[in-house]
């Protein structure tokens, strides 16, 4: 049984919470609560993973509704482009990735050092980017280099 402390139910104003259109909403469920050390606070329609102080919702994909009447759901068709991401801050990179790594994250590269950052990415297993970073040298006004003009 769910408590109502564990949902994302604001005592006043707004939280804000993150939703993702999944293809097995279980083998996310898992993902988001060992990669993250997440608490599942409801299994199902809609599976609800409690991160830090945030929530991952987590639903299939479907059709328009009334209240979306033009919108459908689907996870990402390519993992080449990508509009928008998870970004996660942690207190400690190294420990962070090796708990990823030992339970199955797959990351696009080792933590890189940007001077403000320990930064790297990782995918869910539908393909969402999710950025992992560790502010470092921001902590003292060191900012992250700006991109290069092409």
């Amino acid at each position: 049984m769910t408590s109502h402390g564990d949902l994302p139910v604001p005592e006043h104003g707004l939280l804000l919470t993150h939703f993702l259109t999944v293809s097995d909403v279980a083998v996310s469920r898992r993902f988001y609560a060992d990669v993250f050390g997440g608490e599942v606070v409801m299994e199902e329609n809609p599976a609800i993973v409690k991160v830090a102080n945030s929530w991952i919702i987590m639903n299939p994909g479907g059709g328009p509704t009334p209240d979306k009447p033009d919108v459908t759901l689907e996870v990402p068709r390519s993992t080449e482009r990508v509009s928008g991401f998870l970004n996660v801050r942690v207190a400690d990179m190294p420990a962070f990735h090796a708990h990823a790594v030992a339970h199955g994250a797959r990351f696009l590269t080792e933590p890189l050092d940007r001077a403000s950052e320990l930064r790297c990415y990782l995918r869910d297993p539908d393909g969402y980017l999710v950025e992992v970073g560790q502010s470092t040298g921001l902590l003292s006004g060191i900012l992250a280099a700006r991109p290069t003009e092409s």
